[in-house]
Order: C-alpha cells, then sequence, then structure tokens
C-alpha cells in the first residue's frame, strides 16, 4: 500500500488530509522551525532542574504522590518507572489505523515545543511511524483524564523496547507482532532511554481516544454523503416524491444541515424518469423514512459539524501536563477528555439514528407497495426473497442504540482522590466506533435492496445520483431471481461502500 506523506511542524492537521490517509501507512516530515521549538522547550526544562524548585512529573512523583521530591539522580529512572507501571491496559489491541494515528497526533503535539522532550525523542516516533512499526496498544483501561494514561503507556511501553510492536509481513497488510526490542533493533536503534519530563510527556494526552475520533470523523462525513444517495435510490425504488425536498420548505426552517440533505437528494434526483411516471399519482405522502430524511440526516449532519470542529481542535492541541514555558512549567488540565467525550456520546446517538431511519426504509422497501413484489423476488414461498437481511439491519440497529447510551455522564474518582473527575472518553470513542462499523452495514444492507428494487421500475431510469449507484452494485453483485448466499452479497457492498471513491464519487455529486 503506497503511504501518505505528511509534513510536520508548520501547519494544522485536517481532516482533509486525514481521509486522503485513511488506512494506509504514513510518511512524515518535519519542519526545522519545529525541531527549533523541541530543542528550545527542553532547555526550558533542564533550566528548571538546574534551579531545584519541585516542579510535578519532573522532580516529584506523581498523582496522590505529587508531594514526594525525587533526588536528581533518579530523575531518569522516575520516568522509566513511569511508563512500566502504568502499562497495565487489557482487551484487544486497537487495530493498526487507530495506532498510527495516536503516533502522528503524539509527535504533532510533541513539535509544538512545550511538553520538554529532547529531539531524540520526536525523531524515534517518526522513524517507527515511517517504517509503519506499530507498538501494540490494549484498548481498555483509559478513563479519558490525566490522558490516556495506560494506552500511551503501551505505546511508550515498545519505544523503551520491553513492549511488542506488529510489523508488516504481506503485500495485503497482513503484520506479525514481534518483541519491542527487536523490531528496533532491525531498524538499527536502541531503545528509547527516557529523561526528566519525557515519560510524561508521553503519556499524559487524549491521542488514544483523539485517534478514534479523527477515525469516526472521517468515516461519518463519508457515511453523511452515502446515506443521502442510498435514500435518494430507496425513494426511487419505492417511486416516492421529491416535494418533501424543495427549498422553500426548508427556507422556513432553515436548519443547515437539512437544508444541505434536501439539496442533495434533489440533484441525486435529477433526470428521473421514475420521479416523471408518477408526478400527477393520488398518493398524498411517503412514510416518513423517506418524508422526513432531510431532517432526520441534518439532524446527524449539523451534530457532525460540531464534532468535526472539536475534533480538529483536538488533534491540533497541547495535551501534556505540566507544560513548559520560559522560565515556568504550569500544571492544568489539558489531558481531561471532556471535550471529546461529550462530542463522542453525541455523534454515537446522531449516528445511531441514521442507521434507525436506514433500516425503516430497507422494511418499507420489502413491503410490497406500488407494484414492487413482497420482499423484492417475485416467485416468495419457495424463496424468502431479501427478508433476512432486514432482520440483520434491525438487530445492528438494536446494538446501536445500545452502544449510544453515554459513557461521558460517569466519572468514577481515581488516584486517591486525586483525579477526582474523569470523562470516561475512551470508553466513549470506543463505543462510537463500534457503531460506525454498524451503521456502514446497515447501509450497505438498504443500497443492496435499493438495487433490487430499483431493477424492478426498468425501464424507467432513475436520477443521477440512484443510476451512479446501481450501475456500481450491479457490477458486482447481480439481480436476484431466486435465493442464494446473500450474506456473500452484503459483504460486496459493505466493501462497495466502504472503499470505492466512485461511489464516494457519486455521493458528493
Amino acid at each position: 500500500m503506497v503511504p501518505y506523506a505528511l509534513e510536520l511542524g508548520d501547519d494544522l492537521l485536517s481532516l482533509a488530509a486525514l481521509d486522503a490517509g485513511l488506512g494506509r501507512p504514513l510518511q512524515v516530515t518535519i519542519t526545522g522551525q519545529a525541531l527549533e521549538r523541541v530543542g528550545r522547550g527542553r532547555e526550558w526544562v533542564e533550566g528548571l532542574i538546574r534551579r531545584g524548585q519541585p516542579v510535578y512529573g519532573i522532580n516529584t512523583g506523581f498523582g496522590p504522590l505529587k508531594n514526594r521530591r525525587i533526588p536528581p539522580e533518579q530523575l531518569d529512572q522516575l520516568q522509566e518507572n513511569l511508563i512500566v507501571s502504568h502499562a497495565v491496559g487489557v482487551g484487544p489491541p486497537a487495530p493498526p489505523e487507530i495506532v498510527r494515528w495516536m503516533l502522528l497526533f503524539k509527535l504533532h503535539m510533541l513539535l509544538q515545543g512545550h511538553s520538554g522532550v529532547r529531539s531524540d525523542v520526536v525523531r524515534l516516533l517518526q522513524t517507527c511511524l515511517n517504517a509503519d512499526m506499530l507498538p501494540v496498544v490494549p484498548t481498555r483501561g483509559s478513563l479519558g483524564a490525566s490522558g490516556d494514561l495506560a494506552p500511551l503507556a503501551h505505546l511508550v511501553l515498545a519505544l523503551i523496547g520491553r513492549g511488542e510492536m506488529s510489523v508488516p509481513s504481506g503485500p495485503a497488510g497482513e503484520r506479525r507482532v514481534r518483541p519491542a526490542a527487536e523490531v528496533l533493533n532491525s531498524l538499527g536503534l536502541a531503545p528509547l532511554r527516557l529523561e526528566a519530563k519525557e515519560g510524561l510527556a508521553l503519556i499524559n494526552g487524549t491521542q488514544f481516544m483523539a485517534a478514534y475520533a479523527a477515525n469516526i470523523a472521517v468515516r461519518a462525513r463519508r457515511i453523511a454523503d452515502l446515506a443521502d444517495l442510498i435514500a435518494s435510490a430507496s425513494l426511487e425504488g419505492i417511486r416516492g416524491s421529491v416535494r418533501p425536498m424543495d427549498a422553500r420548505l426548508h427556507e422556513l426552517r432553515p436548519h443547515p444541515g437539512a437544508q444541505q440533505v434536501a439539496a442533495n437528494i434533489r440533484r441525486h434526483l435529477a433526470e428521473s424518469e421514475i420521479l416523471l411516471s408518477h408526478a400527477q399519482c393520488e398518493r398524498v405522502q411517503d412514510p416518513y423514512s423517506f418524508r422526513c430524511v432531510p431532517q432526520v440526516h441534518g439532524a446527524m449532519r449539523d451534530a457532525l459539524t460540531h464534532f468535526c470542529d472539536v475534533v480538529t481542535r483536538e488533534i491540533n492541541s497541547v495535551t501534556d501536563n505540566p507544560l513548559v514555558f520560559e522560565n515556568e512549567a504550569i500544571s492544568g488540565g489539558n489531558f481531561h477528555g471532556q471535550p471529546l467525550a461529550l462530542v463522542l456520546d453525541y455523534l454515537a446517538m446522531a449516528l445511531t439514528d441514521l442507521a434507525s431511519i436506514s433500516e425503516r426504509r430497507t422494511y418499507q422497501l420489502l413491503a410490497g407497495e406500488d407494484g414492487l413484489p413482497k420482499l423484492l423476488m417475485q416467485q416468495t414461498g419457495l424463496n424468502s426473497g431479501f427478508m433476512l437481511l432486514q432482520y440483520t439491519a434491525a438487530a445492528l440497529v438494536n446494538e446501536c442504540k445500545v452502544l449510544s447510551a453515554p459513557a461521558s455522564v460517569d466519572s468514577i474518582p481515581t488516584s486517591l482522590g486525586q483525579e477526582d473527575h474523569v470523562s470516561m472518553g475512551a470508553t466513549a470513542a470506543l463505543k462510537c466506533y463500534e457503531i460506525v462499523d454498524r451503521v456502514e452495514t446497515v447501509l450497505a444492507i438498504e443500497l443492496l435492496c435499493a438495487a433490487q428494487a430499483l431493477d424492478f421500475r426498468a425501464p424507467l431510469k432513475p436520477g443521477r445520483g440512484p443510476r451512479a449507484a446501481h450501475a456500481l452494485v450491479r457490477q458486482q453483485v447481480p439481480h436476484a431471481e431466486q435465493d442464494r448466499p446473500f450474506g456473500q452479497d452484503l459483504q460486496t457492498c459493505l466493501r462497495l461502500l466502504r472503499e470505492s471513491a466512485e461511489l464516494r464519487s457519486a455521493a458528493r455529486g
């Protein structure tokens, strides 16, 4: 897979750039100005050490041990002990696409020069990222405050040669896990020897939940466009009305998301022969799942806009503690994950509702109304048709509803009361990530059913958007005259939804 190139140091990271690099290895370069900032920040730390004043995490213990002074000769050992003791995550490992962005965001943060690490640290992060040698990071254990301590400790554990790393092992993206010390040696690198402040700088921050949030943001923006296109195809399939998309309606309730969705559907349905065929029919109103697409999809888009704004700010922020400035270090709470936790929970609910209305449209397509055969197949009885696809959609929507219960409203005090309010943002991120997977699958089911419905409207042609989507589906999935392994068809449509640049282009119009 061709790596995606990024230059770090002078510009902000954008979701557009991350979208282009989704699922790809990275090749990162660092500007000279960024390295100068890193060097200046390290000088500030060394100045604080020389003055001997107590500075949290540099010459003191951590958490409830904040008042324990550490002698100068043990400052480096303090940092290694921090990593080893905090690497207590459990659960399945985070996928490579997440760990890459954890490394990327941590490197981007350190280059802002307020964490006080040496240039050796950023160079090692850069080397591992460019070689696609990724630490193994368990997914459970972060409270989303004091940073993502346990996941980031595992990220750093590999850099000091005491953890594990996954490495590329095949042309199709296969990976295998090896001891980190062996991987570093294969790159000609010695394990990192942490110095004062560096362990704390590396494990303090929101890079675990931010990596998940950024992945969700990129995929949810794609989902929003695809959902409008697929809903348009379903609307054509049931021979519904485009009148609820009239711009005049949405000027009277001017939510930006609803206006955008209505405009998208009008564009997708341009040149539709199916719409013209029933322009004067006696049907007065379509079911809500079709008539209210702008209101429901639009509300999700408005939530997504807020979510993306927060995520973009977060991945470009410094979330270490304490932060170093000339002649001083300031302890604060930039590591607290509440900004991400709240919007992750919010988006989880919005995405769940998108899956819910999609499943309802699938149900309507199977109902056998207005010339469509029941279950989208002519000879049912002997054949069950597309019946069970709607079961799967319903089951996945139920899972989304369970997963959308908010994590951010909970807080369990830790660190003997020192950390008495935490965000649970990592839990919110993991749940929302699972919801994205299920929403994509529910939409793939609707796409498969909509394509089958459009076949029954031939020789009339659908509008431009559904016509393009139908053609792409039919290149890989033929019309079904009788029962067959529809699970395979679903997986084909899911890959198309996730991977097809042509389908995304059709969705964007």
